[in-house]
This record gives C-alpha cells, sequence and structure tokens, in this order.
C-alpha cells in the first residue's frame, strides 16, 4: 500500500506537467476559440467580444491558474463551444472508448496467447512461420490504413459489419458488438502481432534456459504442461510490463480508430475540441488519459504480486 501511495503522489508532477504542456501548445497554434466558433464571416468587433466573454484577453497563466485552481476544487470547467460542463462531456464519451481498448484488449489475448504458445512448442514449425510473417505485416501496417483497408472488404464488399455508427450497450448487447468489433479488431491486429512474438521469444527462452524447466522434465512432466502451467504464468509478468508501457500509444491509437469509424468516444471529441479551440475541454480530456495511464500502471504493479508472490514479499519489507 505504501508503494502503491508513493506512486499516485509521484505522478501528480506527471500530470501537471502534461497539462500544461498542452494548454501552452494549444495556445501557440494559429488563432483562437473565438474565431473557431464564430466562423470566417464574423467581424473583428464580434470576435473581440466574444474572446472576452470567454475570458481569452487574459494572460496565459491566468487562465491556466484559474483551470487549474477549478480542478483542484473538482470542476473542469465548462466547454467553450457549448454550455455543456466537462465533466459531462468526458462522461458521456469516455465509456465508448474504454469499451474499444478493453474489447481490443481481450481480443488480443484470446489470439495473441494461443498462437505464442503454439509458437514456443513447435518452433519454426507452420504455425510459427506464419505467425512470423502474420505478426511483422500486422506491426508494420499504420492504424489508418489497416483500419480503411478493414472498412473496404468486411463492410463495403462483404457488409458483415458497419462501416461507421455506433450502439449503446444499454440500447442492445447484439447491436453493440456488432458496431464495435471492427473497429476493435483494427485496434487488437497490431498489439496481436506484437504480444504473440513478445510471449514467443520469452516462452522460448524459459524453455530452453531456466533450471525449473529442466527439474520438470527430470520428474517427467510433459512439455505442454511445463509451458502452459508454468512458463507462461512466468510470462505474463512481462507482458503485463509491455501492456503498461504502451497504453498510451494504445489510447493514442483510439483517437484515430474513432475517427475511421465516427465512434462518439473521447478520442473523437479531443480532435474537434482542438479544431474548435476549446482548451476546458483538451484539458479536461487529457488530464483524464494521463489518470487511466497512472491507474493502469498502478493496477500493473499490483498485479505483479498476485502473479510471483516474491514480488509481493519484497514490497512489504521496503
Amino acid at each position: 500500500m505504501r508503494v502503491s501511495g508513493r506512486r499516485l503522489l509521484s505522478a501528480i508532477p506527471v500530470l501537471w506537467g502534461v497539462t500544461f504542456l498542452t494548454f501552452l501548445l494549444l495556445n501557440a497554434l494559429p488563432g483562437d476559440a473565438a474565431s473557431a466558433l464564430l466562423g470566417i464571416n464574423a467581424t473583428p468587433a464580434e470576435i473581440r467580444s466574444f474572446s472576452i466573454k470567454l475570458h481569452l484577453n487574459e494572460p496565459l497563466l491566468t487562465r491556466y491558474g484559474q483551470w487549474l485552481g477549478g480542478v483542484v476544487t473538482g470542476n473542469l470547467g465548462t466547454s467553450l463551444a457549448s454550455p455543456q460542463s466537462v465533466a459531462s462531456i468526458i462522461g458521456s464519451r469516455l465509456p465508448v472508448t474504454l469499451e474499444l481498448i478493453l474489447y481490443a484488449l481481450v481480443l488480443t489475448f484470446v489470439v495473441s496467447v494461443p498462437l505464442a504458445l503454439f509458437s514456443a512448442r513447435w518452433p519454426r514449425g507452420i504455425i510459427d512461420r506464419i505467425s512470423l510473417v502474420l505478426s511483422m505485416a500486422s506491426i508494420s501496417t499504420a492504424p489508418y490504413v489497416l483500419g480503411l483497408l478493414l472498412v473496404i472488404v468486411f463492410a463495403v464488399h462483404w457488409s458483415i459489419f458497419p462501416a461507421i455508427g455506433y450502439t449503446s450497450l444499454s440500447t442492445s448487447l447484439a447491436g453493440n458488438l456488432h458496431t464495435m468489433t471492427l473497429p476493435s479488431i483494427v485496434l487488437a491486429i497490431p498489439l496481436i502481432g506484437f504480444y504473440t512474438r513478445f510471449l514467443r521469444a520469452d516462452l522460448l527462452e524459459q524453455m530452453q534456459a531456466e533450471d525449473y524447466v529442466v527439474t520438470a522434465r527430470a520428474k517427467g512432466v510433459s512439455e505442454w504442461r511445463i509451458l502452459t502451467r508454468h512458463a507462461l504464468r512466468n510470462s505474463f509478468i512481462g507482458l503485463l510490463t509491455v501492456i503498461g508501457l504502451n497504453l498510451a500509444t494504445l489510447i493514442g491509437a483510439t483517437v484515430i480508430i474513432e475517427q475511421i469509424f465516427s465512434l462518439p468516444g473521447i478520442g473523437y471529441e479531443l480532435l474537434s475540441s482542438i479544431s474548435n479551440r476549446d482548451v476546458p475541454v483538451v484539458e479536461g480530456i487529457v488530464l483524464v488519459f494521463g489518470v487511466v495511464v497512472v491507474l493502469a500502471n498502478l493496477l500493473t504493479d499490483l498485479l505483479y504480486g498476485a502473479l510471483d508472490p516474491r514480488i509481493r514479499h519484497v514490497r512489504s519489507r521496503s
């Protein structure tokens, strides 16, 4: 618990730095929120009046200080483009993005773990060679290219999945899965390629070099049992580290995928808010993304102890 508390405290300067840098970059972009929201036909007087109404005439640090003061008290502010609060916007959009990420991770594990096991059990076999080719191809393909290709194949030509649109879980479970499956597959394919090769390499290293494998073989334990009951559990520790490290990249990929499939997620809202120079919404989304990454890494830290009791024992002594 003390380790977790220290991790949370150390995340505060990181979150502050991310929001401050985001604020600076948004204000460095050409134009401002008043011009973006009023459009090209607005007169200079209208833009000036609207800027005063939105407090855009105040110094940059003053505006950031006001936003930061609101965050400390639990108030993320109000959108410049609408009367909605930033918290309500994020609350309505975040579940879509979280569902997309979780669905993609489930698909990733369902495919990558069996592939890695078969590849490690019979290295340089047909399954191993095919998975290598597919993994390299999936890792090398940009998400937006992959998304467009799958839309053409599965939505346009075969009409299996819709190209755009979203059905909420509360409306229909089947409809929700129908609209979220293709975007989740696009998000999962590069992960499947990377995690399959990572697990395969780690499993092979254990099967060839670890003393416990030699001992198990001497006791007559089958290769498949050693691989699935012992080596795989140890490999999950390294896999958790990789997931924690590339979570931010995964979140960034959702921004692109939500645009391609018109999903009303937080990534879609982020790009729209950047176009409108809606600073409170962008700042709120960046803060939420940062908190999600911090909490995910904290959960990863706790799962280490569940997978390996030695780690939990060392932490309890520190």
